[in-house]
């Protein structure tokens, strides 16, 4: 049988709210200290905050927000700029084995998210500036649920700074500057963690921007409710953190960012023995996903490629000439962003052809 990264759900559930104390800014370190300790099979209701609240303050920003934005002082963020919650350690994990981390649902915690068209996007030599842009959501009278669709609202240049390069900052509201989007549109709603993983082999603060085979800002759009991802465990107890919430992101991310906003998830998480990856592996209703990164596209999508071949072999006993012929013929290869310094590619195979 192949593997199946959906366990079945606990009873336990617990809550992990954003705060000073249960959130740092910029960073992965596996010497950071976990503010909540689980077992495995355990629910846990978790808040992430996305760092560009202050792009529109009025609208992305309640008290508590502002208060991590207060608590975590600027020389207190860095070397990266993703707020993260957590980290969470999960009893019995260990190196080498698998934590699985199981997106159940995702509710916004406010209706508006921004996306900055960044110095560090691909166009960005063409454009020579910066700019926000505002997204709503369509939002259901009555509901706190994601709805199907968002909307742009309005745009301004980004002027704050010469340059967007320092985490939290504040564009003080500007109606003046504030332009209408140029046509009414509607943008599908893809509720999803930009930033989730375990704790690296490596020891000090790395960067959040990075992703490598611990996670991290992996920026893949599916890993949204109804995922599962499967993280290898470098330290005990996993040490999961999430963060960079995105309401909406397209494969390549080019201008710098998605919808960044803030939002609330429960997941589960659990310790997994013998799957064997060395790299992100996701699990969806529908594919089954490997990821790869590297310098430039060549070298993530050959590793995207070679972890595609090897989970075939391993969970599906293929032998390497069947696993490489129907990756060719059945495996989609993505690029999953190509903004985040290491580029990230994915290869997706449907799970039904297997069926």
């Amino acid at each position: 049988m192949a593997l199946e990264l959906l366990p079945s759900l606990s009873t336990t559930t617990h809550t992990l709210a954003a705060r000073p104390d249960s959130c740092y800014w910029g960073y992965i370190d596996r010497d950071q200290p976990p503010c909540l300790t689980v077992a495995s099979g355990d629910i846990i209701e978790i808040e992430a905050i996305t760092h560009h609240a202050g792009d529109a303050p009025d609208l992305m920003m309640d008290d508590g927000i502002r208060e991590i934005w207060s608590a975590i002082e600027p020389a207190h963020r860095g070397p990266g700029v993703h707020i993260l919650t957590g980290p969470i350690a999960v009893e019995g994990a260990e190196p080498g084995d698998t934590l699985l981390v199981r997106i159940l649902d995702m509710r916004p915690r406010l209706p508006h998210g921004s996306n900055c068209a960044a110095n560090w996007g691909l166009l960005y030599d063409t454009f020579g500036k910066e700019r926000i842009t505002i997204y709503g959501l369509d939002m259901e009278a009555g509901s706190d649920q994601f709805p199907a669709t968002a909307h742009p609202e309005f745009g301004f240049d980004f002027n704050a700074l010469p340059l967007y390069d320092v985490p939290g900052v504040i564009s003080p509201p500007d109606a003046a500057a504030r332009q209408l989007f140029g046509r009414p549109v509607r943008v599908p709603v893809r509720p999803h963690f930009g930033v989730m993983g375990v704790a690296p082999a490596e020891s000090g603060r790395l960067s959040s921007i990075p992703p490598s085979v611990f996670g991290g800002n992996v920026d893949n759009w599916r890993l949204g409710p109804g995922a599962t991802m499967g993280y290898p465990v470098f330290v005990e107890g996993g040490l999961l953190y999430v963060g960079d919430p995105h309401f909406a992101q397209g494969d390549g991310e080019i201008c710098g960012t998605a919808i960044e906003a803030s939002l609330t998830a429960r997941i589960q998480v659990t310790v997994a023995k013998g799957v064997g990856n060395t790299s992100p592996l996701m699990q969806t209703p529908s594919h089954w996903y490997t990821h790869g990164f590297g310098a430039d596209l060549d070298a993530a999508m050959r590793m995207a490629a070679e972890q595609m071949l090897w989970f075939l072999r391993t969970h599906y006993e293929l032998s390497a000439d069947d696993a490489y012929s129907l990756s060719s013929v059945a495996m989609d290869l993505g690029v999953t962003q190509v903004v985040d310094g290491t580029i990230g590619c994915h290869a997706g195979i449907a799970r039904s052809i297997f069926d």
